[in-house]
């Protein structure tokens, strides 16, 4: 039995150890190499494409690209907990309608979704024309291509992502506890923030991995809704792949990338651990 589980599970390896763990030393060993030539790579150790990153110009793009990924989960939080929450306590036929309609709009193309907030945004849109109309404003606003707009496009992208992980945990939360803390003289305020918050913490924190992490490095939202004016480390990867051609210096951007949201997973973990529950997403981190 036990070769037969080894024997089935020898493909899982090899696809693992070709497709994840290849492409991750091999972009660790060219983040110690040097460019040569347009699009060179020379052997040879160095740690120079790091200390590049440690110039201001790209110091600044990982803490403005944190600072984004911070703000942006924020509001996710704000957002999306109460909706997945009170999700969670609709009528299961409400329930399965309200899950439909946040589905629906991942049948079409994000890059689609995108250019839609375009024609929102831009001077003399959608919404300037609504917030003349009300006469709230005399003049465009002219949001497209700001950092407002970046945020919102972040936001609309990721908030699903929170919402379905509270859901999860809400759906799964026994309301028994929650009527014993009201017989027992809580508040409904105090009900929830003795019961109902710590027992779907879990979903919280899963939430909030599936915001941050894809937030550090969703560099074409900052393309289409910000222009050039916000730049994440993605579009800074990008840039060095597609325009300079500095593979080397790409790949130590990478890397260091990687080392900022290992270790805030590992942070997750270990604060799991720290509340009493291991997390929705434990064993996938």
């Amino acid at each position: 039995m036990k070769q037969t589980r080894e024997r089935y599970a020898l493909p899982m390896y090899i696809f693992t150890l070709v497709f994840v763990l290849g492409p991750l030393i091999y972009m660790l060993v060219l983040s110690f190499m040097h460019r040569e030539g347009s699009w060179g790579v020379a052997a040879g150790f160095t740690l120079r494409n790091y200390q590049r990153i440690g110039i201001p110009e790209y110091a600044e793009t990982f803490v403005q690209s944190i600072r984004l990924a911070l703000f942006s989960t924020a509001m996710v939080i704000l957002m999306g907990y109460p909706f997945g929450y009170f999700m969670a306590r609709l009528p299961k036929r409400w329930r399965s309608r309200v899950m439909l309609l946040l589905i629906i709009p991942f049948w079409t193309s994000s890059l689609m979704r995108l250019y839609g907030w375009i024609i929102v945004f831009r001077a003399n849109g959608t919404l300037d024309t609504a917030l003349m109309g009300l006469h709230l404003t005399k003049e465009p606003l002219r949001l497209l291509y700001s950092y407002p707009a970046v945020v919102t496009g972040m936001i609309y992208a990721l908030l699903p992502f929170m919402i379905y992980a509270v859901f999860a945990s809400a759906e799964k939360l026994d309301r028994g506890l929650v009527e014993a803390a009201r017989d027992l003289g809580a508040s409904p305020v105090r009900a929830f923030l003795t019961v109902s918050l710590p027992l779907t913490m879990p979903g919280l924190f899963s939430g909030v991995i599936l915001t941050f992490i894809p937030s550090m490095g969703l560099f074409f939202i900052a393309d289409i809704l910000g222009g050039n004016k916000v730049v994440l480390v993605g579009n800074l990867i990008q840039e060095q792949l597609m325009r300079a051609h500095d593979w080397p210096f790409a790949a130590a951007l990478s890397v260091m990338l990687m080392i900022m949201t290992s270790i805030f997973i590992y942070f997750y973990r270990r604060l799991s651990r720290t509340l009493g529950g291991s997390g929705d997403l434990e064993g996938l981190v």
